[in-house]
């Protein structure tokens, strides 16, 4: 466990809730568990190497290995408490053409971003059923209601994260559990930073807002999920895209 948490906000007035967001250690879910911290939050963050971003506490973690989902969890509840809120945000990509794409990167990126939410939410559901409460958030995306040529693997997975929430909810709900899913567009992320000028002019072209995301309005829509003003919220799927997704 990697702790570090001299940019962690702990207020006073207000009880840290524990809160696990997988694959922060970049990207989205990186700004996501800021955010978090600077609410007053103990942002834990997962990553499979390199370890924690500063001011962040870390902990290690394969979401694709059940006993390193495992170990993680039960590092965090032994040194914290148990998960209050968790985004189950880690995700791959594996492009590529339905008709070339090897059942291995099928396989692989569905393990990752589907079988492992599972996984990482399962893993929390005993201690918030004991407490009746918990938040669990999914990070899905646009491609899972409009699909994506070349990404029959990733769009399978965000698709699949709307049924699983569902599920959840509807098993859960009478325990104070509240299950959803935030469906980024295009994010300005490194991966978005290196489109060539034109593919990114074709991408914004379709968005009516007319630009990309910045991973900190991503971050906004999580915390008001996690907020107590949204726990009548739970079984719904949330676009974050700009209107790229209208109607789906």
């Amino acid at each position: 466990m990697s702790s570090q948490l001299p940019d962690q906000n702990l207020d006073a007035a207000k009880k840290p809730r524990v809160v696990f967001v997988t694959g922060g250690n970049r990207g989205i879910g990186l700004s996501i568990a800021r955010a978090f911290a600077r609410e007053g939050d103990l942002a834990i963050v997962s990553y499979r190497s390199g370890g924690a971003p500063g001011g962040l506490v870390g902990v290690q973690m394969d979401v694709t290995d059940q006993a390193s989902v495992d170990r993680a969890f039960a590092e965090i509840e032994q040194t914290y408490g148990a998960v209050d809120v968790l985004v189950a945000n880690a995700g791959i990509t594996k492009d590529g053409l339905s008709m070339r794409m090897s059942e291995t990167d099928f396989q692989d990126v569905v393990n990752t971003n589907l079988t492992g939410a599972f996984r990482t939410a399962q893993k929390a559901l005993a201690p918030m059923m004991k407490k009746r409460s918990g938040r669990v958030i999914f990070i899905g995306s646009v491609v899972g209601m409009l699909g994506s040529a070349g990404q029959v693997n990733y769009a399978a997975t965000k698709s699949g994260l709307i049924g699983m929430a569902r599920a959840f909810a509807r098993e859960y709900g009478s325990r104070g559990l509240t299950f959803n899913v935030i469906a980024p567009g295009f994010v300005e992320t490194d991966m978005t930073s290196t489109l060539n000028e034109s593919l990114r002019d074709k991408y914004i072209s379709q968005i009516p807002l007319g630009r990309f995301c910045s991973p900190e309005e991503i971050a906004s829509v999580v915390q008001f999920v996690a907020s107590p003003e949204a726990s009548y919220i739970t079984g719904a799927l949330i676009p974050v895209d700009g209107g790229m997704g209208m109607g789906h």
